[in-house]
């Protein structure tokens, strides 16, 4: 049975819900701080992103990453960003050597102009396989210099580049517009970096006195080299007050490798950038080049044709065929030896042969035939490797040929064909195994195509070795180029 609850009439409701208020005031009091922050760090946040003004002149930018494009997925080509000095007055030449090498709707990139082109030249902007250009960022006319005012202009590229703020970028590849990418081994060589590192990568002069008056450990900007995002992050916004301390300095690249030095950062050599800073003949050099994948070749105007007898452009096409049947293998020497003739054999893949009659030991092979000299004195050295004289002697010279053709062999094989062009310097010998080199018209190369991974490994020069048994018909030699059984080695 219930009972009525009785009302206290000394009781009064007002009086019960008075204590609440406080509690609630205190509550709303407490929270306003914590609201003040939220608001403050919008406004921040906003500032940032969207004020054009920063302190010193710096700059910084929130790094876009695409959904679809995970940081973890391999780095491809479309991770780089090509950041090309240029200038009007010789864009429309040279990009006949942008355009062997620029790849339309693969690569990404620009070339960066002091102004915009002569009207003459507004058509290579709209040639379908033409890297677009852009013009330089006016704010590098401040800073002061000492010898070479666009050397300011060229070192702020990076600076250019950073701002467009494109998306999915972990490398920004600089080089000069004559300056000609193996971008396929270009991309080999950086898959082996962490991108998320800050890494700065090339490689010196091949001229002592280059790197003397420059720097050893410095990334020549012809050869070019790439900088890590990270790298680029922290070195644009140092970038301004580096260029206003060190305006004493020639060269833009030298510029860069002294504020990434401030940043404590140092050069990851690859052999594979060549500034060529070398005058007459590459032959030697290319004909023994190191075991890295080709990144780059510069200077091309101030050198001797590649290829006899042919326009460097014209050399440059035929390279650059036989560099895309098998990226990985244009250049690379093999060594081999022909026992019963006593011949020396080099094959530089793609590109050339070297019989020569005599045995040589493959330390001997392997360094290169001084056919050049250094780049400011014209001497004969030093250099940063060692080379071979060219005989005085015809006979201990080599029989050279050069590529004639190459061509796919199944999904995985290659043929080239080499065609003899004669003896080096073009002196001949009478000697009997030299006039036996001679009679050889035509070397013909099989192979595998290298795999990307081989430079992921501890490298190794492949061995080759004549088939047939050694015999020679009708003026043709057939070799093998592949990899070395476990236990053989080049001696003789």
């Amino acid at each position: 049975m219930s009972q009525a609850r009785v009302q206290d009439p000394s009781h009064n409701p007002l009086k019960s819900s008075f204590p609440s208020k406080p509690r609630r005031f205190f509550l709303l009091l407490a929270r306003i701080p914590v609201i003040v922050c939220l608001i403050a760090s919008i406004c921040f946040v906003l500032y940032s992103v969207f004020s054009n003004h920063s302190r010193g002149n710096h700059i910084f930018l929130p790094r876009l990453k695409s959904e679809s494009t995970p940081d973890r997925e391999p780095t491809s080509i479309s991770h780089i960003l090509f950041s090309i000095s240029g200038s009007a007055a010789t864009w429309h030449d040279r990009t006949r050597y942008i355009n062997l090498w620029w790849k339309p709707n693969r690569t990404r990139g620009f070339v960066w102009l002091d102004e915009e082109p002569r009207e003459k030249n507004r058509a290579s902007g709209t040639i379908a396989n033409t890297i677009p250009y852009r013009v330089s960022d006016p704010g590098w006319t401040r800073f002061r210099y000492s010898s070479s005012r666009s050397a300011v202009r060229i070192a702020r590229i990076i600076w250019d580049s950073f701002k467009l703020n494109l998306p999915n970028v972990r490398w920004f590849v600089m080089g000069d517009d004559d300056t000609v990418f193996f971008t396929d081994n270009l991309l080999s060589v950086l898959t082996r970096y962490d991108h998320n590192q800050m890494w700065y990568i090339g490689c010196n002069s091949e001229s002592v006195e280059q790197n003397v008056m420059h720097a050893y450990d410095m990334a020549f900007g012809g050869g070019g080299f790439a900088v890590s995002y990270p790298l680029a992050e922290k070195l644009v916004n140092a970038l301004d007050g580096c260029l206003e301390r060190y305006y004493y300095f020639y060269g833009s690249d030298q510029r860069i490798w002294a504020c990434i030095s401030e940043i404590g950062v140092s050069l990851t050599p690859e052999r594979g950038f060549h500034q060529l800073d070398i005058r007459g003949d590459p032959y030697g050099l290319l004909g023994a080049h190191p075991i890295a994948p080709l990144v780059t070749l510069h200077h091309i105007d101030y050198l001797n044709s590649l290829f006899p007898n042919r326009t460097q452009l014209d050399s440059l096409e035929t390279l650059i065929h036989a560099y895309r049947i098998d990226p990985n293998r244009i250049l690379q020497q093999s060594l081999c030896y022909d026992t019963k003739r006593e011949w020396s054999i080099s094959i530089s893949w793609g590109y050339t042969i070297q019989i020569y009659p005599l045995f040589l030991s493959a330390n001997n092979l392997a360094m290169p035939l001084q056919t050049f000299k250094t780049w400011r004195s014209w001497r004969d050295g030093p250099f940063v490797f060692n080379t071979r004289s060219v005989s005085p002697d015809p006979c201990d010279r080599p029989v050279v040929y050069f590529l004639d053709s190459v061509e796919n062999v199944g999904p995985t094989g290659t043929r080239t064909t080499y065609t003899k062009y004669g003896p080096l310097l073009g002196k001949s010998c009478d000697k009997p195994g030299f006039v036996k080199a001679m009679e050889v018209k035509t070397i013909i190369v099989s192979s595998l195509k290298l795999d990307p991974k081989y430079w992921h490994k501890a490298t190794q020069r492949q061995c080759c070795e004549i088939m047939d048994g050694g015999s020679i018909t009708d003026g043709t030699m057939r070799i093998r180029v592949r990899k070395c059984r476990p236990k053989e080695t080049m001696a003789l």
